[in-house]
């Protein structure tokens, strides 16, 4: 193979690229209705069972959850299991896939901001993670080890991240934690 390899952009230089892009832009998640309005999503049209993650996938317009794009703008479909990015200005729109939360108990759903950006993050479980698997250590340090992958974006709601992963298993699943 001779030529310049094209570098790929995975899930972790997203996270990068977004983290680089945006300091406080606004977040984010939903599901089938608009917690703000309580109207159905514009765009659903997607079966209750995704079986494969890229049939889901589907470009989403942001007018309808955002009222402009002055900071960026992120949206996590949780149904899709696909986080949503909007530069400044809405060009260069693009589309990832992610982990969901492992349970609905687990997902939280609504407006958040984007409040910090963490290159090589650390990582303690909260006590009810610990509750659920006391096997866990209390502190991870930035590395290979970290499940918070190599940069996070921390979010206005405690203990919530948007944030790479190691395990390129996970992506597309039901394996978070929050």
């Amino acid at each position: 193979m001779s030529g310049p390899v094209k570098k790929r952009l995975d899930q972790r230089g997203f996270i990068g690229a977004a983290g680089a892009a945006m300091l406080a832009g606004p977040t984010f998640a939903q599901d089938a209705v608009l917690p703000s309005t309580g109207t159905v999503e514009i765009e659903r049209d997607i079966t209750q069972a995704v079986r494969r993650n890229i049939s889901s996938f589907r470009t989403l317009d942001w007018r309808p959850y955002f009222s402009n794009l002055n900071n960026c703008a992120v949206l996590v479909d949780i149904s899709s299991r696909a986080l949503h990015f909007w530069p400044e200005g809405g060009q260069g729109y693009r589309l990832f896939p992610s982990s969901v939360p492992l349970t609905p108990d687990l997902t939280k759903k609504g407006r958040t901001t984007i409040v910090r950006k963490v290159e090589g993050p650390t990582w303690r479980p909260t006590r009810s993670m610990k509750k659920r698997n006391p096997e866990w250590p209390d502190f991870v340090a930035a590395g290979p080890d970290n499940p918070l992958g190599t940069h996070a974006l921390y979010l206005s709601w405690t203990y919530y991240r948007i944030h790479g992963t190691h395990d390129t298993r996970k992506i597309g699943r039901r394996s978070s934690n929050g």
